[in-house]
């Protein structure tokens, strides 16, 4: 029958696409796991280094480094760090929806420029109005140290050079293998502490002084910045593909299973036909 070939047709269609949502599941999971590990291994130097960087800058002055200066946001530079490829649930669309309302608020009061990590960003924001400045448009994942940190130093630059008030990260942080969280951090200018316990804490004498020593301190800040945003967002991506993927071959199970179950109703309803058919011909013979 036309239907059942239909149905065994479909049946083994879903089959190929579950056993491609289980393969790339399965590489999901390998590639999540080595990028949860390096930011497992990352997250103390992320988090603490910031901490350390605003004291020291405190204790030297505004004085001490062009990027200590704060002024009043008219240029602000946004950078986004989304994925490469789809197949990873809501993890882009969610993410530039948020960039897209965030730059929305900022571009009422400043000029607006782009950097972009990512296809999906890339694509997303050629159609806008808002320049980009800096774009990686493929191979996300096999972005060197090198590249991350020469698109820190373009940062650096165009904020010791006033080009831009203002930097913003927006990208994907690692909560959970079951949702990220999306996250608008601000790289510069640095938030120095304030309270009444820092203002009556002695600076500590050393050498270097804390100018010098905030010379070597900022760059590498910034750097180790970057490398955490960009590899936060690399496993949320990562971990997110797993997921749908786990979602997708159980979806598959599911229609797969429905549809045999189909198949075998029509094949019962065709015998039973076929039965009565012969039960009337022998009863029309037997007469």
């Amino acid at each position: 029958m036309p239907v059942l070939i239909d149905l065994r047709r479909r049946i083994k269609s879903v089959k190929n696409t579950q056993q491609i949502t289980q393969a790339m599941k399965t590489v999901s999971t390998a590639k999540f796991k080595k990028s949860q590990r390096t930011v497992v291994e990352g997250r103390s130097h992320w988090h603490n280094l910031p901490g350390l960087v605003k004291r020291v800058s405190a204790w030297a002055g505004q004085q001490a480094s062009p990027l200590l200066d704060r002024r009043e946001e008219h240029k602000v530079d946004v950078m986004v760090i989304a994925s490469d490829k789809g197949l990873c649930g809501a993890f882009n669309s969610n993410l530039l929806a948020r960039a897209a309302a965030f730059l929305e608020e900022k571009s009422s009061r400043a000029e607006i420029g782009l950097v972009l990590i990512g296809k999906k960003a890339v694509n997303f924001f050629k159609k806008q109005a808002y320049p980009i400045l800096r774009a990686h448009a493929d191979k996300v994942e096999k972005l060197t140290l090198e590249d991350l940190k020469e698109t820190a130093r373009f940062l650096m630059r165009r904020y010791t050079f006033a080009r831009t008030d203002a930097i913003y990260v927006i990208y994907n942080e690692f909560k959970s293998i079951l949702a990220p969280k999306i996250t608008v951090a601000r790289l510069l200018p640095l938030a120095l502490p304030e309270g009444e316990e820092f203002e009556s804490a002695w600076p500590p004498d050393w050498m270097p002084d804390s100018g010098r020593l905030l010379q070597s301190l900022l760059p590498l800040y910034m750097e180790t910045q970057v490398f955490h945003y960009f590899f936060e967002s690399l496993a949320a991506e990562q971990a997110a593909r797993m997921m749908a993927m786990e979602n997708a071959t159980k979806n598959a199970e599911e229609l797969i299973s429905d549809l045999i179950l189909i198949l075998n109703k029509i094949r019962q309803a065709s015998i039973t036909k076929e039965l009565l058919e012969i039960m009337t011909a022998v009863e029309a013979l037997a007469k």
